[in-house]
């Protein structure tokens, strides 16, 4: 069984989720977690969004997102 890894961070949720969409498009599956910390008082930041992957996927998101947009 594999364990997840940490993929990304990001400031804002959205930007974790294009991101989770854009590598669904490549079929890596992937979850994006803390997403209901990221608020502080409407501002952001609290805590940032981590994007998970399976371990065995994790290099390869990693190299899909090196160039990605945010």
């Amino acid at each position: 069984m594999s364990g997840l890894v940490e993929a990304r961070r990001f400031n804002w949720v959205y930007q974790a989720e294009l991101a989770r969409a854009f590598l669904a498009s490549h079929d890596v599956h992937s979850v994006v977690f803390d997403s209901g910390l990221n608020i502080a008082e409407g501002g952001g930041f609290a805590t940032a969004v981590r994007l998970m992957v399976l371990e065995e996927d994790g290099a390869e998101a990693r190299e899909l997102l090196k160039d990605y947009d945010r």
